[in-house]
């Protein structure tokens, strides 16, 4: 269950080594960027320095399955976020630590407003060789709460947003 479960986890908030862009219809279309009020580009710039160089800790829990003890915990790093061009699309840099693996995956991610609040977005994405995925993240403050699925399986994910801690050089 620990393994389906942060595997799950991590593949809702980060995409692991996917990048769920706009549909192909729009990818046909040049790339515009969108106009957006005052008021909306103060929150995309906050939305972009508070989820900058940060870790979401926290935990999540599987439906139908009995815990016990402790929920299993969870950890993402976000390095950077930033707006594309076209419609609520973001670029998040994520590094991914799972399984021996230490990869930095960038991915476009739809992020809708509900009012001032973000809540990231991901609807029946296919990850090949993994299945398909959906999950709804709400950011608010410094805390993270959402839902994910995998096919028959889901859940939620619930933490606190930090400051990453400092990256040490890599000895070569």
């Amino acid at each position: 269950m620990k393994r389906i479960g942060n595997l799950t986890a991590c593949l809702m908030l980060l995409g692991v080594g996917f990048v769920f862009a706009p549909s192909a219809e729009a990818q046909d279309k040049p790339a515009v960027a969108t106009k957006v009020s005052a008021e909306k580009q103060k929150l995309y710039d906050l939305f972009t320095k508070k989820l900058t160089n940060v870790q979401f800790k926290g935990n999540f829990t599987v439906l139908g399955r009995e815990q016990k003890g402790d929920l299993p915990k969870e950890t993402y790093t976000i390095k950077s976020v930033k707006k594309l061009p076209e419609g609520e699309y973001w670029l998040f840099t994520a590094r991914v630590q799972y399984g021996g693996k230490d990869i930095t995956v960038p991915m476009s991610l739809q992020v809708e407003w509900a009012g001032t609040t973000p809540v990231i977005t991901l609807t029946n994405a296919a990850i090949p060789g993994l299945g398909t995925f959906s999950s709804r993240v709400v950011i608010y403050k410094n805390k993270y709460a959402g839902t994910w699925s995998h096919g028959e399986v889901g859940g939620h994910l619930f933490g606190t947003i930090e400051a990453a801690p400092k990256e040490e050089p890599k000895d070569e």
